[in-house]
């Protein structure tokens, strides 16, 4: 994974802890709703990541 993309996956999932935390701090259901969202993304982006590396190494073990 890129260090790029952890960078922008992290910055989605704060984002969206924010978003959560002045949803729920107001009342406004659907901004509480709009961050979990968020951080199910940023959770989602990340295992797709560690995915693809995992299968680069296995890819990678092959040619050695």
């Amino acid at each position: 994974m890129s260090f790029a993309d952890k960078a922008k996956n992290a910055v989605q999932d704060a984002t969206g802890k924010v978003k959560e935390a002045a949803g729920s701090a107001t009342d406004n259901d659907d901004l509480e709703a709009e961050g979990k969202t968020d951080q199910a993304e940023a959770s989602v982006k990340n295992a797709g990541e560690k995915a693809k590396d995992a299968l680069g190494d296995l890819k990678d073990g092959f040619k050695s």
